[in-house]
């Protein structure tokens, strides 16, 4: 710098030229202002407009993701910035000292710039370091947006405190040490995102929960897709299209159902029941039987469990006269037997996840006989139009096994019983 400091001076020249001391400070002044301003001017054209330049087309030719990432976020473009004010920070001193209150301006007007012009620096970076890991596979299953914006909050409060620093003329650490007994009213004011951040780090470590992920939440009213997942909230599209935002501590402290294991399994559940009235349960007929045995699915069935049966009753002697004597087929017994292979011929039913069709416990609404099973198709619309369809089925084959749907009396019913 002392180097140079003729380039500032040409107050002798002015005295020569008859100008007055006072005149000749202040014209040398005006001087030196105006070359720091335009070696400003210089180093930002040097550095925006040809080293950057330069460096956003070197960034297009290579096949590296990341220096394009770089460029994207602005990075170089803001740290350019930094050129022109490390001049003035450097010279501006210089050029003002016989006007010391306006340097000490100058001075604190470039420093808290140039804070400003770091900290946009650095939110670029961090900015440009989320994305280059979202690039990864693991980015998929961890999110760490909840961290990034903890470090946000801590480079903003670090650029507050310098930035008071130099308006009041005290060291940072003196700043510091004032708020750290402000503790206790910093932890009341920021409970919410100390909260967040807690729950962000055991939401990722216990991976609970991640971007794209089915949720239901019924104390939060959210029942849909996870859109964001912030230090403070997580959005969650619902199927109508509203958006619920819930608190990011609430997914640790409330509970909430994750369907990604449905989606990750392959199969979706198809749990429903049908109930049989009870009085149309019955032991079946040799009429009944031989009309089963017509059925595709039953044939194989009836003539192996009638072989059976006669077999078993036979060699326990049983009086085939007497209908609860032995053992017998049942119309319910058939229908159930009927549903599984009627279930497990179907395309698109799982037979390698939980198979049953089973009879639950009779209630004064009739017989359940529920269908617990896994459709192929996870699309909502392709699977409830698969399960209306298997249900449409059973309603309709019920008759031919002589049972009845049961069915609460309508006000039509008890017109027909009057009349």
């Amino acid at each position: 710098m002392k180097d140079i400091r003729f380039l500032f001076n040409i107050k002798e020249i002015l005295v020569q030229w008859n100008f007055s001391d006072s005149q000749a400070n202040i014209l040398n002044t005006a001087f030196g202002i105006f070359v720091i301003i335009l070696m400003a001017w210089l180093s930002d054209f040097l550095t925006r407009r040809i080293l950057v330049s330069l460096i956003r087309r070197v960034a297009k030719r290579t096949k590296i993701i990341w220096d394009d990432i770089l460029v994207e976020r602005r990075v170089f473009h803001r740290l350019s910035h930094l050129a022109p004010a490390l001049v003035l920070h450097y010279f501006a001193g210089y050029v003002l000292r016989d006007f010391q209150t306006i340097s000490n301006i100058m001075q604190g007007a470039i420093s808290i710039y140039m804070v400003l012009v770091t900290l946009l620096v650095i939110n670029s970076v961090i900015n440009a370091l989320h994305d280059i890991y979202k690039t990864f596979p693991v980015a998929a299953n961890r999110s760490i947006k909840g961290y990034i914006q903890v470090v946000y909050i801590i480079v903003y409060s670090l650029a507050v405190i310098l930035i008071l620093s130099i308006l009041l003329g005290k060291s940072p650490v003196r700043l510091l040490t004032g708020i750290g007994a402000m503790a206790a009213v910093l932890i009341l004011v920021f409970k919410d995102t100390i909260l967040g951040f807690v729950a962000s780090i055991q939401l990722s470590a216990n991976n609970m929960v991640k971007i794209g992920d089915w949720i239901t939440m019924p104390s939060r009213d959210a029942d849909g897709t996870v859109l964001d997942i912030t230090l403070n909230t997580v959005k969650v599209q619902n199927w109508d299209k509203t958006i619920s935002t819930i608190p990011t501590y609430a997914l640790v402290s409330e509970s909430f159902s994750n369907w990604r294991g449905m989606e990750e399994s392959g199969g979706r559940r198809i749990k429903r029941s049908i109930s049989i009235d009870m009085k149309s349960v019955k032991f079946c007929s040799p009429e009944m039987l031989e009309k089963f045995k017509k059925i595709i699915h039953l044939k194989k069935y009836i003539e192996e469990k009638q072989a059976e049966i006669e077999k078993f009753n036979k060699d326990q002697k049983i009086d085939e006269s007497i209908v609860v004597n032995g053992r017998r087929m049942t119309n319910i017994g058939v229908f159930r037997k009927y549903l599984e292979f009627y279930l497990h011929n179907h395309p698109k039913i799982h037979d390698e996840m939980t198979f049953l069709v089973r009879q639950l416990q009779p209630t004064e609404l009739g017989v359940p006989i529920e269908i617990y099973v896994f459709s192929k198709d996870q699309q909502w619309a392709n699977y409830e139009s698969l399960q209306a369809d298997i249900f449409d089925h059973v309603l309709a084959v019920i008759p031919e096994f002589e049972l009845r749907v049961f069915q609460n009396p309508s006000g039509d019913d008890f017109r027909k019983l009057v009349q």
